[in-house]
């Protein structure tokens, strides 16, 4: 699934090829799934003639507002993903909106259907975007903040309660495991039994992965890399997570692999270790 930097990326997709451009046509399949609690008649009005006006992505969703006071939410879900074309594509299947301009179209293509396109009209942004819990990246994501949430969940396992969005928003499966194998904290730790200094560690390498993921896959300021991930170093247990064989970056030691949490998840027993066990 999509995490906060690959959301980005898509976001910046759209945005440097759409900026400014008007929308010429709607195309979409009004029975699809992603057009769940919304109205594709509506979009479909409200978007043809409308401009592109601005774009934010926020946790693991996009929001993009059009003139007329038109704001159009995607969610990317499992295998959704954002395209540009030239204005003469043939449509591809799983394309379940275009939106269509002078020189180019903006696509929605979502195979499995676990994405899901949000649309409000009106002066301010919707409410379904604004309660987004606040970024890891501002001020508001303290050590403090954190601490207290850890204990709300003290029984359940850190890796778990790292995939809670209204906390921890963007961080999903990869994420979650780079950010615990940098802190050093074995993913099957309970949250309430992290020490001060445990939390703080966390605390900062959650902002560190976010930061550099964002560099790194969604690149910086108006540039974007040619494909998702392939800024990432070795150095990252990102590039070795999936290996057959493969081995911590730092220690050479083999990986671990298992369910915590309900998702799959990889650590290294030479860095992050149990207390009282091995790994």
């Amino acid at each position: 699934m999509p995490e906060l930097a690959e959301v980005e990326f898509f976001r910046k997709r759209w945005d440097l090829a759409g900026a400014g451009q008007r929308v010429l046509k709607v195309e979409l399949h009004p029975g699809a799934k992603i057009f769940r609690g919304a109205d594709p008649a509506a979009i479909r009005h409200a978007l043809t003639g409308a401009k592109l006006v601005s774009s934010e992505a926020r946790a693991k969703q996009m929001l993009f507002h059009f003139s007329g006071d038109a704001w159009l939410g995607v969610h990317l879900g499992m295998s959704g993903e954002l395209r540009v074309e030239p204005s003469n594509y043939a449509p591809r299947k799983h394309d379940h909106l275009a939106l269509e301009m002078k020189r180019q179209v903006l696509v929605f293509n979502d195979p499995r259907m676990f994405g899901r396109v949000q649309f409000h009209h009106g002066k301010q942004p919707p409410r379904w975007w604004t309660h987004i819990a606040p970024a890891i990246l501002s001020k508001d994501f303290t050590a403090a903040v954190v601490a207290a949430f850890l204990q709300r969940r003290g029984r359940a396992p850190i890796k778990a309660v790292l995939l809670m969005q209204e906390r921890f928003p963007g961080v999903g499966n990869w994420m979650a495991d780079e950010i615990l194998w940098r802190a050093a904290i074995h993913p099957r730790r309970a949250a309430g039994s992290l020490d001060p200094a445990e939390i703080r560690s966390l605390w900062r390498e959650c902002r560190k992965v976010c930061r550099l993921a964002l560099n790194a896959i969604a690149g910086r300021g108006r540039q974007l890399p040619k494909d998702l991930n392939v800024n990432i170093p070795t150095t990252w247990l990102f590039r070795h997570r999936w290996e057959a064989g493969g081995r911590d970056p730092l220690s050479g030691a083999l990986l671990m692999r298992a369910e915590i949490g309900g998702r799959t998840t990889c650590w290294s027993p030479a860095r992050q270790r149990l207390p009282g066990n091995d790994g």
